[in-house]
């Protein structure tokens, strides 16, 4: 009877802390999503009046960035998911690719802005080069969380223990910090279009 007793407390614990990751992350994502919305809309206004704007041709890397962020997403899942069967080496394993491909995203993104640099393009040339710089770089510091997310979890499980309390702490973690990855992903996507395909 005390052993059924000790397990309830312990799930009952368990599932406290895995709602304290979630409300954590939602709160992140909705300030996130506040800052985007604010710039977003003065992206809108000054691009409808501004006749000092000149469109940004889309520099090729971008197309790989996009990639990258969209399979390191696939391959977050995948570890997410490998978690949850007990696998924790393959879960280790798909963690340390979703990094690397995150490492990636990041350096593709400053080659992009070399590339821009070696065509004269810099933060003060025009509105538009001002904004690309701007969100690009803002949603680079949110991707840097993101990795520094990666490597807690990651460390976590390697020293979590194997109880069924550090099982469902280290789960919601994962399950937190895959979905902020999911919404950084849509979140890129969404400035993409934004800043080379959409038009006032």
């Amino acid at each position: 009877m005390v052993a059924v007793v000790e397990k309830a407390r312990v799930i009952q614990t368990a599932k406290s802390s895995a709602n304290r990751y979630r409300i954590g992350m939602w709160v992140a994502l909705a300030s996130i999503l506040m800052m985007f919305t604010a710039l977003t809309s003065a992206y809108i206004v000054r691009a409808g009046s501004s006749s000092d704007w000149q469109p940004l041709n889309v520099p090729r890397v971008l197309w790989l960035s996009t990639a990258l962020i969209i399979i390191g997403s696939g391959t977050l899942e995948t570890a997410r998911r490998k978690l949850k069967r007990e696998s924790p080496t393959a879960y280790r394993r798909w963690l340390l690719i979703s990094a690397a491909l995150g490492f990636a995203f990041l350096l593709s993104q400053l080659f992009a802005w070399r590339q821009l640099v070696q065509q004269g393009i810099y933060v003060s040339s025009n509105p538009h080069s001002s904004f690309f710089y701007v969100l690009t770089a803002t949603h680079g510091v949110h991707l840097v969380g993101g990795l520094i997310a990666l490597l807690f979890i990651s460390l976590r499980t390697r020293s979590g223990g194997d109880s069924e309390f550090a099982i469902a702490k280290g789960q919601a973690a994962a399950d937190a910090v895959t979905f902020y990855w999911h919404f950084l992903d849509l979140l890129w996507i969404y400035l993409f279009v934004l800043l080379f395909f959409w038009r006032s």
